[in-house]
């Protein structure tokens, strides 16, 4: 699944737009690396945003099958790292 379209239904952020923006300013890593936001994401890659003050770092645990509800997004990935930034 596109990394853009993974962080829009794990509501890691609002909107797809917001990741897509997010992407091309190099503000999300997987794996280590910047992406564009047709990037696929897969099981065990980790996920890196830098957004609205935050860092937020997360491993892929299931990608999603359609729409899910925000109640069930924390079976999707795990949480590494939550910390605002400076």
């Amino acid at each position: 699944m596109r990394i853009d379209v993974l962080m829009d239904k794990l509501c890691i952020v609002k909107h797809r737009s917001i990741a897509k923006k997010a992407c091309d300013k190099g503000l999300v890593l997987l794996n280590g690396s910047e992406v564009k936001p047709s990037k696929k994401a897969h099981v065990g890659d980790i996920i890196k945003v830098t957004l609205y003050g935050f860092i937020l770092e997360c491993e892929i645990t299931e990608i999603p099958k359609g729409n899910i509800g925000k109640s069930d997004v924390q079976n999707y990935y795990k949480l590494l790292v939550k910390n605002q930034t400076t």
